[in-house]
C-alpha cells in the first residue's frame, strides 16, 4: 500500500499532480533543483527536502517528472542514488516522455536492486494536469500497477495497463505522433484560409462540425488565430524533442515516419528561430514564415 509519495521535478507537470497529490490526503515530499517551484510546492502543503537521495528511506513510491530518458537516468543514479540503495520493495514511477528502450533498460537495473519501476507517461496538457483531466499509458509488472491504481486515481481521469516496461513510453510517443501531426494540418488549413481571404474564426467553426473534427481544434485553434503563443502549455521545443524520439525508434524499426520526418523539420525552423518556449500551437507560425503577406 502506497502511503507517502517522494515527487522529482516541480515544474508545470509537477505542480498540476503533487497539487492533486495532497488534495487526495496523500503526504507528497518534494524535489527540484529550482528554489521557486519548491517554494510553491510547500505552499500547496507539500514537504520539501533538500536531499532527494534520503527521500528512498521515506516514502513507499517516488514519482519523476523530468525532460527526458537521459535526466531520468542521471537523477536515478546520482541524485536518489537507487541503484546503490538498499531499499526493497519501493516504486518508482516515471511520467516522463521518454526512449521506450532506455525506459526499459533502467527498469532492469533498478529491478535487481529490487526496485519496481513503472513507466507511466501522460496525455494531456499542464492545464489538463492540473484539473485532473489527463489519461495515463503505463508499462511494467502489472502487479505494480495494480498497487499504484490509488496514485493514478489521484491523479488522473483515466489510465490503461499496456504491458511491460517501456510500453507506456512507447504510447506516448504515438500519441504524441498523432496529436503533433493534427496539429500540423489544422495550421496548414487555417493557413491556406487565410492565404484565401477566409474569416478563420468562421473557417475553424466549420471544421470543428465536420467529418475533420480533431481535438487538437479545441486545444490549439483559438490560440493559432489569436497569435496566443504564450505562456505556452506545451512547448515547441519540447515537442521536437519527442519527435526526435519517435525517429530515433522507428530508425532502429526501419519503419518510414514520412510525415513525422516533415513535421520535425517545421519545428526545427521554429526552434532555429528562438520560438523553442512558445506554445505548440505556434506551429502555424511556420506556414505564415514560408509566405509573404
Amino acid at each position: 500500500m502506497i502511503n507517502k509519495i517522494g515527487f522529482v521535478g516541480l515544474g508545470l507537470m509537477g505542480s498540476g499532480m503533487t497539487q492533486n497529490l495532497i488534495a487526495a490526503g496523500l503526504p507528497v515530499i518534494g524535489y527540484d533543483i529550482e528554489p521557486d517551484k519548491v517554494t510553491a510546492f510547500v505552499a500547496a502543503g507539500g514537504t520539501r527536502t533538500d536531499d532527494p537521495a534520503s527521500m528512498s528511506a521515506e516514502v513507499d513510491a517516488i514519482i519523476l517528472s523530468l525532460p527526458n530518458s537521459h535526466v531520468v537516468n542521471v537523477v536515478v543514479a546520482n541524485s536518489l542514488k537507487l541503484l546503490d540503495a538498499d531499499r526493497k520493495g519501493l516504486i518508482l514511477i516515471d511520467t516522463t516522455t521518454a526512449d521506450p528502450v532506455m525506459s526499459e533498460s533502467l527498469a532492469n537495473k533498478l529491478r535487481k536492486k529490487g526496485i519496481d519501476m513503472l513507466d507511466a507517461t501522460i496525455s494531456g496538457t499542464s492545464k489538463m494536469c492540473a484539473a485532473r483531466d489527463i489519461t495515463f499509458m503505463v508499462g511494467g509488472d502489472e502487479s505494480v500497477f495494480h498497487a499504484c491504481e490509488p496514485v493514478f486515481s489521484a491523479l488522473a481521469e483515466q489510465t490503461f495497463y499496456l504491458g511491460k516496461n517501456g510500453s507506456g513510453a512507447l504510447m506516448k510517443l504515438i500519441v504524441n505522433l498523432v496529436l503533433g501531426l493534427n496539429r500540423m494540418v489544422l495550421a496548414e488549413g487555417l493557413s491556406l484560409g487565410r492565404r484565401a481571404g477566409m474569416d478563420q474564426k468562421k473557417l475553424l467553426e466549420v471544421l470543428k462540425k465536420s467529418a475533420a473534427y480533431s481535438k487538437a481544434m479545441d486545444m490549439k485553434g483559438g490560440k493559432m488565430i489569436d497569435r496566443d503563443f504564450l505562456p505556452a502549455e506545451g512547448k515547441l521545443a519540447f515537442h521536437l524533442k519527442d519527435v526526435r524520439l519517435m525517429l530515433d525508434l522507428a530508425h532502429r524499426l526501419n519503419f518510414p515516419l514520412v510525415l513525422s520526418s516533415l513535421h520535425a523539420q517545421a519545428l526545427c525552423s521554429q526552434v532555429a528561430k528562438d520560438r523553442g518556449e512558445w506554445d505548440n500551437a505556434a506551429v502555424i507560425a511556420f506556414y505564415e514564415d514560408l509566405v509573404a503577406e
